[in-house]
């Protein structure tokens, strides 16, 4: 008897292969759905704070909306209803869209 177990094959490793498909699959749709989107989120507000100029309409994140007035390489002069702010480039809402109806600037 004991020698039936002894010469019993091995399981075969048809296992592993799909196992490596299956995490394989897992990052790709993770990548598509996850990463991919957020980079390319990334890029998209990069260039909008690359290509700001004087006089654009604005929203930083916390919901003020004005004209840029003056700007640097880190932050961005905002008149707001006669008064000017002075903000991070980093806080400007790339998704936000100002109208002139919610500046009222008096330049």
């Amino acid at each position: 008897m004991m020698h039936y177990i002894l010469f019993q094959s091995p399981a075969t490793g048809e296992g592993g292969m799909s196992f490596f498909l299956l995490i394989g699959g897992m990052f790709l749709i993770m990548y598509l759905f996850m990463i991919r989107p957020q980079v390319k989120k990334q890029k998209e507000a990069k260039s909008f704070r690359a290509e700001l100029k004087k006089g654009d309409k604005v929203v930083t994140i916390g919901g003020i909306h004005g004209k840029v007035a003056d700007m640097n390489e880190r932050t961005v002069l905002i008149q707001v209803d006669g008064a000017k702010i002075r903000v991070e480039k980093s806080a400007l809402n790339p998704a936000g869209e100002a109208s002139e109806e919610d500046i009222k600037a008096n330049a």
